[in-house]
């Protein structure tokens, strides 16, 4: 089996600099050496409220993101999840399959569902099931995670041992994690401890892929450090959080080590620091904005990569989750 690569983001709100560092980068490395189905996992952002027309808008924005980003049409398949049935179908069959013990483990839902748990939607708590689906719809072999998707690859692998086992098959490969470099997990900006995130309140949490020049300097300007001095070591940084996550981000958008970071700065306060991390992540950035603006613009460019994408998508997906219901006792 050709070796295959499934990720997706949400579009429940702007993409920002951890989704560039931690996925899409990534996505389009990996367009050289695999086969990759990249997908704009709008059935998963609807577990809560979205405006539609904000939703549908938001679709658009981030497969302009990702094009801008350098995820090629022509080499990878790009679709919105909705468009393509086969998704929400194996996703019921593995509600079947699933245990309510592993969803019950799953942290996610708890960080998300909070103290309303019982005002949550039950697709919030069963969307893993949704997540294992959209990976082993179409046997991708490997997927790109950070350490916080560890655990629903896990739950992605045991479904397909519970269902390969359980129906006496060998259709679903034990999907590998890649797990890639500098960059994977890239935290608030106010806050070092949490995951740098669209659905923040506080827009000086994150750098978003539409934040123009002055913005971006402004949200670094403000950024949480710390009145140490940088030392020469990263891991001499242990327990400054917000230092950590500064100097992460410059390594991960030049492409080193935080260690040659350190050494780079060694002795600086984070007042020359953040001067050099602006102009790196504008010069980064500023190309990827301005060509998201240019393709969000053209909605008919936008819809026709989708729509083709899905039909492809769907190509593949079709004969799998024909074997899934002959293997289940669906008739056809």
């Amino acid at each position: 089996m050709k070796n295959r690569v499934f990720s997706g983001a949400q579009p429940s709100g702007k993409l920002t600099l951890g989704n560039y560092l931690g996925a899409l980068r990534n996505w389009v490395k990996l367009q050289e050496n695999y086969e990759c189905i990249y997908c704009v996992v709008d059935m998963h952002a609807i577990t809560v409220w979205q405006d539609p027309q904000e939703l549908a808008a938001q679709t658009r924005q981030a497969a302009a993101a990702y094009i801008a980003s350098g995820v090629d049409p022509e080499k990878s398949i790009l679709f919105n999840q909705s468009q393509v049935s086969g998704h929400a179908e194996l996703a019921w069959i593995f509600n079947c399959v699933a245990r309510l013990g592993w969803l019950n483990r799953m942290t996610q839902f708890k960080d998300k569902a909070g103290k309303n748990r019982e005002n949550a939607s039950t697709g919030l708590y069963v969307y893993p099931n949704l997540m294992a689906a959209d990976i082993l719809l179409y046997q991708a072999t490997h997927v790109p995670v950070g350490e916080d998707q560890k655990q629903h690859l896990e739950l992605t692998r045991d479904i397909a041992q519970k269902f390969n086992h359980d129906f006496g098959v060998d259709l679903f490969p034990i999907t590998e994690p890649l797990i890639l470099g500098e960059g994977a997990r890239v935290m608030s900006l106010r806050d070092g401890t949490k995951k740098m995130s669209k659905s923040d309140p506080s827009e000086y949490s994150r750098i978003n892929l539409n934040d123009d020049s002055d913005t971006i300097a402004q949200k670094i300007r403000k950024a949480k450090t710390d009145a140490e001095l940088i030392p020469g070591k990263a891991d001499l940084l242990e327990g400054r959080a917000e230092a950590q996550n500064l100097i992460g981000i410059y390594a991960a958008l030049s492409e080193v080590s935080r260690d040659t970071v350190c050494a780079e700065f060694e002795g600086k306060g984070f007042g020359d620091f953040k001067k050099a991390l602006t102009e790196l992540a504008v010069a980064k950035l500023a190309p990827i904005t301005e060509e998201m603006a240019r393709i969000e613009q053209d909605h008919a460019y936008i819809d026709g990569i989708l729509r083709s994408g899905a039909e492809k998508a769907d190509a593949i997906a079709q004969p799998i989750l024909k074997e899934v219901k002959k293997a289940v006792g669906f008739l056809s």
